[in-house]
């Protein structure tokens, strides 16, 4: 496919690197001629220098036979009039558009054809405020990713030594619980991937992803480490966008502080907000902290736009005796650098809306992408259709399944008349058309072989 993506920041860039890399024809456009030459350096895109919703700029781009744009600028307004630039003048097929304000979120109405016609909208401080919801949900989990509509869920948690299942072979999970069906879709050692057998050994301190239905998590999670008690006391550090969103989810459910430095926007909070507590200060002032007993709080998130005070604030907090830290680091450098020790859990935007963006952006019939561990790996819900003449993957046993290597189907959704049903991915489980298949690929490279397993052969239609 050709895709025009506008602006170059770290979500452009890095769709531009991930999607190049599928073979794609990608054009990159940014008015930083400095950063677009560092890229076009390193990986395989055409790009030019200029504003990007301008016509002139976009037709150099060769945006009149493109069949995506992609606008991720840091300007709500800017990647809003590309898109409408985009359909008026080039008729553009799909639209894709990074809006962040929640004053144009708010009116859904707005997004329409008839109006500002942009097809998907992402919103990354949407994202990452339900990506945190869902860590919260399950204390200890160190990812926590959705599927059919949240029926199914991945979760990566680290084993601990004193877990049931730590120090035995998979094979025993069945016999530990015999009423819970859930798969272990890889295993991460000293940070290289293994694909996990029935007599792969769990050592403690591996990361373990593993797929089951919503309501058996808890359980799994149980056989691999002691579980923690549910978090009450939440702290937030820094009420922007992305702390206000999550404090309206969470205000309901748990008693939430918010440390703020403007006070303006203090006022705000308070008047946007029933049940949390608005703090005026830096989250980095010791005595703010232990006043406000640090020491008793389950979890402490750092959510400002700046990364270093995020990183700072963390480790104060830790020391000081939060139970859980969890700190939003946007320089992707940072993430493998402190994740694990100090700070427990190292949240990234551009992970949350990459995924997203690659939903939207792939070939056959993607519900959702999910990019795992920088990037490196994938979880793809994707639907199969055909029949066993057209498809490869319809009426076939999943162990009849050509997958590529390091690739594993984790679970299959069933739309059913008494509502949906969960299938762990068992080798003798046969995939039927309309199924929703959840695939993990240790090896995102391998994503366009699995791409190509589900596409329907032409005598289908």
């Amino acid at each position: 496919m050709k895709i025009v993506i506008l602006g170059a920041g770290q979500v452009g860039g890095s769709l531009a690197e991930a999607l190049a890399s599928e073979r794609n024809d990608i054009v990159l456009i940014d008015s930083d001629e400095k950063t677009l030459r560092e890229l076009g350096d390193r990986i395989d895109i055409g790009v030019v220098v200029g504003h990007a919703s301008h016509p002139d700029i976009l037709l150099d781009a060769g945006i009149e036979d493109a069949d995506i744009l992609v606008a991720v600028t840091n300007n709500d307004e800017t990647n809003m009039a590309a898109c409408q630039i985009a359909h008026s003048l080039f008729r553009v097929p799909t639209k894709i558009a990074r809006v962040r304000a929640a004053s144009y979120l708010q009116y859904p109405q707005l997004f329409d054809t008839q109006a500002i016609p942009i097809d998907v909208l992402i919103s990354p401080e949407q994202l990452v405020s339900e990506y945190i919801a869902r860590l919260m949900e399950h204390p200890g989990a160190l990812q926590v990713l959705d599927f059919a509509d949240g029926r199914v869920q991945l979760v990566a948690v680290r084993a601990v030594q004193g877990g049931p299942l730590v120090g035995h072979q998979l094979r025993y999970l069945r016999e530990h619980m015999p009423k819970v069906d859930t798969r272990v879709a890889a295993i991460y050692r000293r940070n290289s991937p293994i694909i996990p057998q029935g007599d792969t050994v769990i050592e403690a301190g591996d990361e373990v992803f593993f797929i089951a239905a919503r309501a058996d998590i808890r359980a799994v999670m149980s056989e691999l480490r002691r579980l923690e008690h549910g978090y009450k006391r939440v702290v937030i550090a820094g009420g922007g966008n992305i702390g206000l969103r999550l404090a309206h989810k969470l205000e309901n459910r748990y008693a939430v502080k918010i440390i703020e430095q403007s006070h303006e926007r203090c006022v705000f909070l308070s008047e946007e907000l029933s049940h949390s507590i608005i703090l005026h200060g830096s989250a980095s002032d010791q005595d703010l902290l232990l006043e406000e007993n640090i020491e008793d709080t389950d979890v402490f998130l750092a959510l400002t736009n700046d990364d270093e005070a995020n990183i700072m604030s963390s480790l104060l907090a830790k020391r000081l005796g939060a139970r859980k830290v969890m700190t939003l680091i946007n320089n992707r450098a940072y993430v493998d650098l402190v994740q694990g020790g100090e700070i427990d859990i190292a949240i990234s935007p551009q992970q949350n809306t990459i995924g997203s963006l690659l939903t939207h952006v792939r070939r056959g019939d993607m519900v959702n992408v999910h990019s795992l561990r920088r990037g490196a790996a994938e979880a793809i819900e994707v639907i199969a259709h055909g029949d066993s003449r057209t498809s490869r993957v319809v009426g076939r046993k999943i162990e009849d399944i050509d997958l590529p290597e390091g690739a594993a189907i984790g679970a299959i959704v069933r739309e059913t008349d008494g509502g949906s049903e969960v299938l762990i991915a068992h080798d003798d489980v046969v995939v039927q058309s309309d199924d929703h298949v959840i695939v993990f690929l240790v090896d995102r490279r391998q994503t366009r072989h699995v791409e190509q397993l589900f596409q329907v052969g032409f005598s289908f239609f």
